[in-house]
């Protein structure tokens, strides 16, 4: 059963003639009469008994008429979601993000896009960033927050790679500690360290091993905070992205400058295509306004 000529058999049957029923849609009561007939072939029966008056509905014709309001009214209301989802009147964003993003980039995005379309909602949640990118090519996520050192993250080509820039790297001390001026390998060899994450770890100690010593791994933290307050205690030293230092700054610490372990590379991750959803691509320019105050040009 064609649903446009269900449809087109509701408004013959309310406007009550093949004429005016014609003049609604804009077509010749021939072809209404033509269209009416092919559907009472799909369903075996007549569905409208023509008088004087115009037409009624036979039994089958009331019968369909009841499925056919609610087929109108199903598409009426399809036109009205999307074109609230079109109109940032309505719509879901599902977000993953890194721990110092989620702190710093996200939450003025996210409160910067409610001030503008309050009928978006953004959900986020907090991962690191090969959960993140699984999510996202899983379509359990709708944007990834990730980052790569020294470079964007290895990519096969699944996932568009949208750049918001760089953060450089700090090396993190005890305020009070006796590090000369200058820190070189030499100091830093005999101190013990606080690593984060795996992938902050292994770059970690490539870093170290490329200017020449290996580090005495101590302590082990995905959290900053704690990873911060363990050097404030004179427990180790650590290095930590700007990102992290800007989402919480112990003030037991002193922070300098890291150039030797490069820099960190920020940015979202995306399947092809969903840029173009309304509410994906909102978030993701408040996102891009975002980094350009928080981060250096990548």
């Amino acid at each position: 059963m064609d649903p446009r000529r269900v449809l087109l058999f509701r408004t013959v049957a309310r406007s009550g003639s093949l004429s005016a029923a014609a003049r609604e849609l804009g077509t010749t009561q021939s072809a209404v009469s033509q269209q009416l007939q092919q559907l009472e072939r799909e369903v075996g029966g007549p569905l409208l008994v023509r008088t004087t008056r115009g037409t009624r509905p036979t039994e089958a014709g009331t019968a369909l008429l009841a499925r056919a309001e609610v087929v109108h009214s199903a598409l009426h209301l399809a036109r009205e979601e999307l074109g609230a989802l079109a109109d940032l009147r309505a719509g879901t964003v599902r977000l993953a993000a890194f721990p110092s993003a989620a702190a710093t980039l996200v939450p003025p995005a996210v409160r910067a896009l409610h001030d503008d379309h309050e009928g978006v909602q953004v959900t986020l949640v907090e991962t690191e960033p090969p959960e993140a990118w699984a999510g996202v090519l899983a379509g359990d996520v709708d944007v990834a927050l990730v980052f790569g050192y020294d470079g964007p993250p290895a990519d096969d080509g699944s996932l568009a790679w949208v750049p918001l820039g760089a953060e450089p790297m700090h090396l993190v001390l005890p305020a009070d500690s006796d590090a000369p001026a200058r820190v070189g390998p030499a100091w830093l060899a005999e101190q013990g360290w606080v690593a984060g994450c795996e992938r902050c770890r292994q770059h970690l100690v490539a870093s170290c091993r490329a200017a020449g010593f290996e580090p005495r791994l101590l302590h082990e933290s995905d959290d900053y905070v704690v990873v911060q307050n363990l050097v404030a205690h004179g427990l180790g030293v650590t290095v930590l992205p700007q990102l992290a230092l800007t989402a919480f700054r112990h003030s037991g610490v002193d922070v300098r400058r890291a150039a030797g372990f490069g820099e960190r590379h920020v940015g979202m991750v995306h399947r092809p295509g969903a840029e173009g959803v309304p509410a994906i691509r909102a978030l993701m320019e408040r996102l891009q306004a975002g980094a350009r105050l928080g981060l250096s040009p990548g």
